[in-house]
């Protein structure tokens, strides 16, 4: 009889030592899993920073072309205006003294 406890002991025992080893896995897995992810998260954190940085980067770019074709376009509309001037100048003075007259 004591070798029927004795053997339930020792497999009680085993079992509880197949449980803890079976904790202690899990715990180590889980430890990994979150490492993994911890990783994955700040990899896609890096990724989307960069991403982001290169977007910046090409909007601003653009947005430097648009200004500068935008400041040419306006350059040029101020220089046909002093050309204009420049060329009807006479007859702007002679058509603005002829209606202050005419009042």
């Amino acid at each position: 009889m004591d070798s029927v406890f004795q053997k339930l002991e020792d497999i009680e025992m085993t079992a509880e030592a197949i449980v803890e080893h079976a904790e202690e896995e899990k715990a180590a897995i889980e430890k990994r899993l979150q490492e993994e992810r911890d990783q994955f998260d700040a990899k896609l954190a890096e990724d989307t920073k960069q991403k982001l940085d290169q977007i910046k980067q090409e909007s601003e770019k653009k947005m430097e072309q648009i200004l500068k074709e935008e400041k040419e376009r306006h350059h040029s509309v101020i220089d046909n205006l002093e050309n204009d001037y420049n060329q009807n100048r006479k007859a702007y003075v002679k058509e603005i003294l002829e209606r202050i007259i005419e009042v």
